[in-house]
């Protein structure tokens, strides 16, 4: 019997979870519930940031589908309540990126309608305020993907009029950027990325009108990218490998970190997507989890805070959202 490196393969035309195996596996439970939060406090937009800071989240920027905006919002799980913040002091925006480091929350770059833009800026929840910082160090852009390891940040990616492959480390005690090691994989817009420990991930995204299948680990300490297993069917009687992982390839799709765990949610392929996939960094596998409870979109925006998954606004064809979703990642449904 093939060793199982999938735990399930997701049947889109048949709308069904079948394990990546031989017939006579027992069956796979889906795990992960989805449960409907506090709606988000402002206007409905997509292509939104988000970072988190102890144990609460900040969301804010994107646009309505006229204006670039540039409110900002805590979300508070606890009591589940959302209060409206210091506006960000930049020109409005979307599509631009953001992560958290020693306690502050950095945003930057992105595009206000007019102007691809690389400011950036440092939010101080203890004095609600902002504050400039360096400019990013790479070209003006919007579409990068950020993260955070060991408490810097890291940008790169996007599109500067082309798309591109550069990555750059932020120090926030210096205030300092310093390009890093471009990745492996070709350039790419609407990437995903996140960090599990030590180590960064990025995956997924569009190139020259084609969905990438790469996925690549970087080692800050060594300044190397390493690839990991791609995102396609793969089946062959001459080793023990069997898996279908080509159902999770999209772009502008939703990142977080649950428990060691990276997921990867939502997004579009040939039209919006409802799926949510897990990661094991230690197997390099991937497993599918409950499907989102929400409308099905793109450009959402998500974020994790107390061993939970959130998934928040976006575009659902031509609507904007405002809808918050928390995703149980191991309870079972009814």
């Amino acid at each position: 019997m093939k060793n199982l490196f999938s735990a399930v393969l997701l049947l889109l035309a048949a709308l069904s979870f079948t394990s990546c195996s031989t017939d006579d596996d027992p069956e796979v439970a889906v795990l992960g519930v989805w449960t409907g939060r506090s709606q988000f406090e402002g206007l409905a937009r997509n292509a939104a940031v988000s970072f988190t800071i102890g144990d609460k989240a900040y969301v804010g920027l994107g646009t309505d589908g006229v204006d670039k905006l540039n409110d900002f919002w805590e979300y508070n799980p606890t009591t589940n309540t959302w209060r409206q913040l210091a506006n960000f002091p930049g020109v409005g925006r979307y599509m631009a990126v953001a992560f958290a480091a020693n306690g502050k929350g950095y945003v930057g770059t992105g595009y206000d309608g007019v102007n691809k833009l690389r400011d950036f800026w440092e939010y101080n929840p203890g004095t609600n305020q902002w504050t400039q910082k360096a400019d990013f160090g790479g070209s003006a852009r919007y579409g990068a993907v950020a993260m955070t390891i060991a408490d810097k940040g890291y940008v790169g990616t996007g599109f500067d009029g082309n798309s591109k492959k550069d990555f750059w480390q932020y120090d926030p005690a210096a205030d300092i950027w310093t390009q890093k090691p471009s990745f492996g994989g070709n350039k790419r817009l609407g990437a995903s990325a996140f960090s599990i420990g030590g180590t960064g991930f990025l995956l997924l995204g569009s190139d020259n009108g084609t969905y990438q299948t790469d996925v690549w680990a970087y080692d800050p300490a060594a300044e190397q990218w390493t690839q990991r297993r791609d995102l396609v069917y793969y089946d062959d009687d001459n080793d023990d490998y069997d898996y279908d992982y080509s159902a999770l390839v999209r772009q502008n799709a939703v990142g977080f970190v649950v428990n060691d765990k990276g997921y990867v949610a939502l997004g579009n392929h040939n039209g919006s997507l409802t799926d949510c996939w897990e990661y094991d960094p230690t197997a390099d596998t991937w497993t599918v989890k409950t499907a989102f409870s929400g409308a099905s979109r793109t450009y959402a925006c998500g974020f994790s805070l107390n061993n939970r998954g959130y998934i928040a606004l976006g575009l659902s064809g031509t609507t904007r959202l405002d809808d918050l979703w928390e995703l149980s990642p191991e309870e079972e449904n009814d």
